[in-house]
């Protein structure tokens, strides 16, 4: 799991969203970003916490922050997943795993007795400075909104 923890600097970061825009850390600067590291687009976990951010997506505007998810799927997959339930924030598709690597997310999981490496559910509250205001690992997906704001 991820050794980064509040008041480290946040990692800086490039990929392409769903749209094939490229996304940089530094595109955020002098804002506050949620950044969320979801396992699979489309899966039932992923997807509820997915339109839970959506659904508050406003106040998270309202309170100064970006939204940005983050997963190795590709960009047509995240570009799937935004449109089928509308989310408004960038996902971002790294599929070489260099965000995730960066942020420390990515080891061994366990799932119905299997072992296999994977993306761990995290998130990162980000503030204006590019500092770790905080690390959410055990993320609620039905509820996720209210565990930050």
């Amino acid at each position: 799991m991820t050794t980064l923890k509040p008041g480290d600097k946040a990692p800086s970061f490039e990929a392409l969203n769903q749209k094939g825009e490229t996304i940089r850390s530094s595109d955020f600067a002098g804002k506050k970003v949620l950044l969320f590291f979801y396992p699979k687009a489309s899966t039932p976990g992923c997807t509820a916490e997915a339109c839970n951010l959506r659904d508050n997506y406003e106040t998270f505007l309202e309170k100064g922050y970006e939204v940005i998810g983050v997963s190795a799927d590709t960009e047509k997959k995240q570009l799937n997943f935004s449109e089928k339930y509308d989310l408004p924030y960038s996902l971002l598709a790294d599929t070489d795993k260099k965000v995730i690597e960066a942020f420390g997310v990515w080891g061994p999981k366990k799932f119905m007795g299997r072992e296999y490496d994977g993306i761990h559910r995290t998130s990162f509250v980000i503030d204006e400075k590019g500092v770790i205001e905080e690390v959410i690992s055990k993320v609620k997906t039905k509820d996720h909104a209210a565990q930050i704001l």
